[in-house]
């Protein structure tokens, strides 16, 4: 028998002529009234559909449906008719299309297959009897939660809709029973052995062995007890839950005390050994840097032992015996300061002091020892090398070497200053008051800074005492320079008086 099918009048005429031709084509037929049981074919939304289904859905006629005109379209596609499953009691099941499906494509291709199977996908979430959402998103589990409590209320996934359209049924997710803990009603418990209670003694004596310090009763030592069932020795853990070991050890302390005393006086256990609960390894010291008073201060036996680490050296050597010096600091005396020292008597302003008699020169073996320590002899050899100027005294032979090194040819020296009579070829004698040759000498053998005041004073016609004075107070040859330029211009600004 051809399945029927009714068009909704206020359709498209270009619609309804595509609709005829394909039902008439896939061996269906197109009714001009409504038929007893067929297919509605209606516009979602529109006014019409709804008087039509107002109208003419009832109970009393089940096989009658109501669905878009894009039915027969995808019951092409499908290569089959597609059944009504999402129908209760003659009316379609609700459907609310959740946010968390975010596509639109998505979204839309759900509705369609949702209209297409019977439901209403167009419900909204307090009045649908199923939402659907996307399991990979937070929101799922929390409408899971939200809803689990209310009756006749389904928290599916998208992917829940094409399930039941290839079943061709609707079966919502199955609740399954969680067990929330406890004894069932008659179940009896494990009762406590002879063995389990002397294999919680050993436990107790093992790691609490004297009860006076304290944690026989509290939780982690049993917490432990049960987390040892990785280990064959300790497989009977498994029996009781460690609130159960701690109960039965606290309602029979008394009695299970006195065993685990005995099994502690045949080990002989200590305090402190390892494996006791409640004994940890003690931190150590940290030692407290003592600050050295002074840079050349000692180093340390701790200090000797990290620097032979450090190099992978043994010991040092014992140091070598020095000479012993003989204390004579009770008899010499040495005179205050402006006052001579005369044999045994006294200075005078001196009062009742008493010296005593010089002392004994020291004998010849002595001095000899004194000369030859390694400090002297080291000292005697470095002789005049290490020597500094002093005053206006020509420079140590060291000082003009290195002079010579950092400037092998004076006339190359960027920082030295020239006069106006250097630069057109005039030698200049030195002044008798300033400095020999020094380190940054010039052609003339003057330093830079006795060149510097000889050209000042010659320029402004002052004298190189005057100029040197100055220099030695302010130390820049630009501030001297400047300062006896002003004071010529002073001079030169001043009135002739002479008349």
């Amino acid at each position: 028998i051809a399945v029927k099918f009714f068009i909704q009048k206020d359709l498209a005429t270009e619609i309804q002529a595509e609709l005829c031709d394909t039902i008439t084509t896939l061996g269906g037929r197109v009714e001009s009234k409504v038929p007893r049981q067929g297919f509605m074919l209606t516009q979602p939304g529109s006014a019409e559909a709804e008087r039509l289904r107002l109208c003419w859905n009832s109970r009393d006629r089940p096989e009658r449906y109501f669905v878009p005109y894009s039915y027969v379209e995808a019951c092409k596609i499908a290569g089959t008719l597609l059944k009504q499953i999402f129908l209760e009691n003659g009316e379609p099941i609700k459907f609310f299309i959740h946010p968390s499906i975010a596509n639109p494509n998505a979204r839309a291709a759900l509705s369609a297959r949702i209209a297409h199977s019977g439901g209403d996908p167009m419900a909204t979430a307090q009045n649908a009897r199923v939402i659907l959402a996307d399991p990979n998103t937070e929101v799922f589990q929390h409408l899971v939660n939200s809803y689990q409590g209310v009756p006749d209320k389904y928290v599916e996934s998208f992917l829940w809709v094409k399930k039941c359209v290839e079943r061709s049924a609707v079966n919502y997710t199955p609740l399954i029973y969680k067990n929330p803990g406890g004894r069932r009603p008659g179940e009896e418990r494990t009762q406590f052995s002879e063995e389990d209670e002397q294999h919680l003694c050993h436990w107790i004596a093992t790691k609490i062995p004297y009860k006076e310090t304290g944690g026989r009763t509290g939780n982690r030592l049993y917490q432990q007890l049960v987390e040892m069932v990785t280990e064959p020795e300790f497989a009977w853990v498994t029996r009781h839950t460690w609130q159960s070991w701690r109960e039965r050890y606290k309602k029979n302390s008394t009695r299970l005390d006195t065993v685990i005393q005995a099994i502690v006086e045949q080990k002989k256990t200590m305090p402190g050994e390892k494996g006791q609960y409640g004994y940890v390894r003690k931190p150590e010291e940290k030692k407290r840097n003592k600050r050295r008073k002074t840079s050349g201060a000692e180093p340390t036996e701790e200090d000797d032992f990290l620097n032979m680490a450090a190099a992978g050296a043994g010991p040092p050597p014992p140091p070598p015996p020095q000479p012993q010096m003989p204390n004579m600091a009770h008899t010499i005396q040495m005179p205050m300061p402006g006052q001579e020292m005369h044999h045994g008597v006294p200075p005078p302003g001196m009062g009742g002091m008493m010296y005593g008699p010089p002392p004994p020169p020291p004998p010849p073996e002595l001095l000899q020892q004194m000369r030859a320590s390694p400090a002297e002899e080291e000292m005697e050899e470095e002789g005049p090398e290490w020597t500094v100027r002093v005053g206006n005294e020509p420079p140590p032979a060291w000082g003009k070497r290195r002079a010579e090194e950092e400037h092998p040819g004076d006339d190359n020296d960027p920082k030295r200053l020239r006069t106006a009579d250097e630069q057109q070829g005039v030698p200049q004698p030195p002044h008798p008051m300033l400095g020999a040759l020094g380190p940054n000498g010039g052609p003339n053998g003057m330093h830079v800074v006795d060149q510097g005041i000889l050209d000042i004073a010659r320029e402004y016609r002052f004298t190189v005492e005057e100029v040197h004075e100055y220099y030695d107070r302010c130390g820049a040859m630009d501030r001297t320079r400047a300062r006896f330029q002003k004071m010529r211009e002073t001079l030169n600004a001043l009135e002739d008086d002479a008349h």
